[in-house]
């Protein structure tokens, strides 16, 4: 039991070390993330159809 207490003290202690981001900082690295994540999407998406069309053609299908 010592232990666990000793090692929520270090934890605890630590996480007061940390520098954490500002509110701004989240928000834009959120907004970041959110276009990332679309324009890959976007890319993905474009590939996979274009995949699908050529694929179709070969095979014979519509």
């Amino acid at each position: 039991m010592n232990k666990a207490i000793s090692f929520l003290k270090q934890s605890v202690a630590e996480l007061k070390k940390s520098t954490w981001l500002t509110r701004k900082e989240v928000v834009q690295s959120t907004i970041l993330v959110a276009i990332v994540v679309a324009i890959l999407a976007a890319y993905v998406s474009i590939i996979d159809f274009g995949l699908t069309k050529v694929l179709g053609l070969i095979v014979g299908g519509r």
